[in-house]
């Protein structure tokens, strides 16, 4: 069976194959409930050592990823994770970036790029992508190699 989040837990988002991630703001608590297996976190530096496997991009707050292509793979192997693991990606706000990044995974999920922050809006936070080179980055979101 594989280990997924409740999909009424706050910040889940279910794509449309049905992978759960769960998105967060790391400056609030960890929320209750089970832990994470995998984590994308989306700092500026790298986070303390987890109790469970993760992965940092290093995207500074209100901007867009400084390495597409590590973004690229990271994501993706979020996206591959959440169909057998708990995963969650996180910012500081848990907005921003944390909804680009999951604009992102649902373009990887077969929703096209010109809905994909709509997606991310109705179904995680209706402020989800905070700035128009976020929104462009999602639009452009693909394989950069």
């Amino acid at each position: 069976m594989q280990a997924e989040w409740d999909i009424e837990a706050p910040g889940v988002l279910q794509l449309p194959s049905g992978r759960r991630v769960r998105g967060r703001a790391l400056r609030g608590p960890l929320p209750d409930g089970p832990l994470p297996e995998f984590g994308v976190y989306l700092q500026g530096r790298p986070l303390v050592a987890l109790d469970w496997d993760s992965r940092w991009i290093r995207w500074s707050d209100f901007r867009v990823p400084s390495d597409a292509q590590d973004a690229y793979d990271a994501l993706y192997e979020t996206w591959v994770r959440a169909g057998r693991q708990r995963v969650e990606v996180a910012c500081t706000g848990g907005r921003g970036r944390t909804g680009t990044a999951l604009a992102c995974l649902a373009i990887l999920d077969g929703i096209r790029a010109r809905d994909a922050v709509a997606f991310v809006r109705k179904h995680y936070d209706p402020r989800a992508v905070e700035t128009p080179w976020q929104r462009r980055f999602v639009t452009r979101f693909a394989s950069p190699g």
